[in-house]
């Protein structure tokens, strides 16, 4: 074969690959930049209006709503819903292909972080799935048999177990465990994709006494409970950590990392950004977002993307508090830091150029015993996802103003014989100080300086993850239940369809057979809602629900 033929065949392998790419949604964030974009534009502004619902499929749990995002491979979608019930769909028509329904423990009947799920991995032939009851379980991507299976944790004693799908980073799966409100040590854990072996464990509570003051540590918290982000380039897996627990100390002081109190010391590596070596489980650099969180506004919410600018190599993260962290990737130097959301009052501001919390003001027993605090414990944005469009340059992502009274209280843990909630304080929904009835945005802004394009404003802060086209179109689910579609140039409702229950999940689009298709998860669940009722007392009476549904051109 001469050398002109190989060259060209090769070029044919890499086109084809480019487009099953483009026509797929790969893993948890889409694709490799974790931007959630997708690169087709069969439904475009000009079309929208045809729209239509193609197929729907019903996992049949409905606990918790249904709050993953699928993930389409090939034209077959793979999904999980409550209690990690795990489905594979024809992607074009909704047929069931197979499903795989764990024996669960019963002891997830009892816990907190209970029976929802956020997804599944799929890679080497394998669907990956972390469970409510502390598995690794890894299934046939064409079967759904069970490959194997492993116990991470023992959630019979800490209470803790995977709500979130793992990553493929590398030659290494990666899972992160919940922690971050029990009396526990939270941990990331690198695994043979092949065998379930593990390969390393890191702690996220550090062993140092000048980080955790006393016996604290012991009782830290911290974990890593969503998925991070592989940047294949430089071989680093990105991801957050969650907050310390308690969740609010006592005796949190203003002038920084409290001395005293339930947890003394920053508390690292809690609510914080790691770069680690998927490899190894050694840190490359880290940034301890908030040294000695006194909100709950961990760093393992919001998703990790990666954005290449002004030969910049730029990593984008938005912190719970609604703060936005733009990084440079290779070293973690801040190339700025801005605000989502108008309405805070837990700090001044946040220094751009360093990170550093100016103007602390905590809730504690001393000055701040029922003390209006924004945003609430649900964050300046919750777990849910934006979208970045390369083709607009702008940041499709969710702000919530809101607020809360935070009432601190002394709390002593409790590990026996299940770990219980370490939490440290009763908390009440809040208006905002300034008068305003709290409410919530979808924003388009510039991912780095933070300018605001446009904004559309919801009545209830959206849950909802986003995806962007280019087909120049935004989508987002609505807690009412309401699935829009919006001009990604100004943010004009274009298409909109009522689904019966609201949406916490992720919307994708992929392609199937030559048809492209919007697909989102319909059903509202989530801890978080619990607090909806105060500010919008028929929130309690909003319909449950669990449903798959696909839309695509008439």
């Amino acid at each position: 074969m001469t050398l002109l033929i190989k060259t060209l065949l090769g070029m044919i392998v890499l086109a084809f690959s480019f487009q099953s790419m483009a026509n797929d949604w790969s893993w948890y964030h889409g694709d490799d930049n974790a931007t959630r974009y997708s690169t087709l534009d069969q439904i475009n502004k000009s079309n929208i209006g045809d729209l239509n619902v193609a197929w729907i499929h019903q996992p049949g749990a409905i606990e918790q709503g249904l709050e993953a995002t699928p993930v389409v491979i090939d034209g077959v979608m793979y999904y999980a819903g409550s209690y990690n019930r795990v489905f594979a769909l024809d992607a074009a028509t909704g047929k069931e292909l197979w499903h795989y329904f764990p024996d669960l423990d019963p002891i997830v009947d009892e816990l907190f972080f209970t029976p929802y799920t956020r997804g599944v991995n799929v890679s080497n032939g394998n669907v990956n799935i972390g469970t409510l009851d502390g598995r690794a379980i890894a299934l046939d991507q064409k079967t759904g048999k069970e490959v194997w299976s492993v116990q991470l944790v023992d959630t019979t004693s800490c209470a803790c177990n995977f709500t979130s799908p793992p990553v493929m980073a590398g030659d290494t799966l990666v899972y992160g465990q919940t922690a971050g409100e029990y009396p526990i040590q939270g941990k990331i854990f690198g695994l043979n994709p092949k065998t379930g072996e593990s390969s390393w464990t890191f702690n996220t509570i550090k062993d140092d006494p000048d980080s955790w003051g006393g016996d604290s540590g012991k009782y830290g918290g911290g974990g890593s409970w969503m998925p991070g982000t592989y940047d294949a380039s430089t071989n680093t897996y990105f991801v957050g950590t969650s907050n310390p627990a308690p969740d609010y100390d006592w005796g949190a002081s203003p002038d920084g990392p409290s001395t005293t109190g339930a947890r003394p010391g920053d508390n690292l590596y809690t609510s914080s950004v790691l770069a680690l070596d998927p490899d190894t489980g050694k840190i490359k650099w880290y940034h301890q977002e908030i040294p000695h969180d006194d909100w709950d506004f961990d760093s393992t919410m919001g998703e990790f993307w990666l954005l290449d600018r002004d030969n910049k190599n730029l990593l984008v993260h938005q912190n719970k508090s609604g703060f936005v962290f733009v990084y440079n990737r290779g070293d973690g130097q801040i190339e700025n830091v801005w605000s989502m959301v108008e309405n805070f009052n837990w700090v001044e501001s946040i220094n751009p150029k360093t990170g550093e919390l100016i103007g602390r003001n905590p809730p504690n027993i001393a000055e701040n015993q029922d003390m209006l605090s924004c945003p609430w414990i649900a964050g300046g944005r919750s777990w849910h996802s934006g979208s970045y469009s390369p083709k607009t340059g702008l940041w499709y992502n969710s702000a919530a103003e809101a607020c809360q009274t935070t009432t601190v209280r002394k709390e002593d843990p409790v590990t026996e014989p299940i770990a219980q909630l370490f939490f440290g304080a009763d908390l009440a929904a809040a208006d905002l100080p300034n008068g305003k009835k709290a409410h919530g945005r979808l924003d388009a802004r510039d991912p780095v300086s933070g300018k605001r394009a446009w904004a559309y404003t919801y009545k209830y802060p959206p849950m909802g993850s986003v995806v962007a086209t280019a087909g120049d179109l935004v989508f987002q689910g609505g807690i009412d239940g309401t699935f829009r579609a919006f001009d990604a140039n100004n943010g004009d409702v274009l298409w909109s369809f009522t689904a019966g229950s609201g949406f916490r999940g992720g919307p994708v689009s992929y392609s199937a057979n030559g048809q492209q298709y919007i697909t989102v998860p319909s059903g509202l669940g989530s801890l978080v809602m619990g607090l909806y009722p105060t500010l919008w007392p028929e929130v309690a009476d909003f319909p449950a629900g669990a449903a798959m549904i696909a839309f695509t051109l008439k």
